[in-house]
């Protein structure tokens, strides 16, 4: 069985369905829920659904090697990043090259880069009219949002739209897309 750990740092609907998504399914598992702060609600519904999770400080991540060698222990077959916002060490990148996925709210390379997140990326989307948001999966490189892209999926924006109306439309591809394409990838 292939295994998977989810990085996220927010509420974690993206891994609570990534995780309900892979349950007896036979071909993977989330293995690993990891938070960079330690309210995080992902770590509450990890709890629930009998997956293991932890919280880690940003030192643990970039100035040691606590989670370099977690990763090396946990040996995943993928680790998915998923409304993760610190930016993923390059020593970890390296040892785990083609195996780190991030899945970012907006059609890259538009609104792309450090700051451009969640209601960030959807409130540009709406300030510059555009007729069409998405999003896309792409690899972790070292760069924010530069990795190769593996997959994108666009909805249209309409012109009465709110950013809180882009946010639930692209939710809505998150859910439908992302657990579906790291099923393909470990395939």
């Amino acid at each position: 069985m292939k295994r998977i750990v989810i990085f996220a740092s927010g509420s974690g609907t993206n891994a609570e369905n990534i995780i309900k998504h892979f349950q007896g399914n036979g071909l993977a598992k989330v293995i690993q829920v990891l938070s960079n702060k330690k309210d995080a609600k992902v770590l509450e519904k990890a709890e629930k659904l009998g997956v293991s999770n932890s919280s880690f400080s940003r030192n643990d991540l970039h100035e040691s090697n606590i989670i370099y060698n977690l990763m090396l222990d946990l040996k995943p077959d993928l680790i998915v990043l998923a409304g993760f916002l610190l930016k993923f060490p390059e020593d970890i990148i390296s040892a785990f090259a083609n195996k780190i996925i991030n899945v970012h709210p907006a059609l890259l390379p538009k609104y792309g880069g450090k700051g451009m997140y969640g209601a960030n990326v959807h409130k540009a989307v709406v300030a510059n009219n555009d007729k069409e948001s998405g999003i896309t999966i792409h690899y972790v490189n070292e760069h924010y949002d530069e990795g190769n892209i593996i997959f994108q999926a666009n909805t249209k924006v309409d012109s009465i739209d709110t950013f809180e109306d882009v946010a639930a439309k692209i939710h809505l591809l998150e859910q439908k897309h992302f657990p579906l394409v790291i099923e393909q990838l470990l395939n």
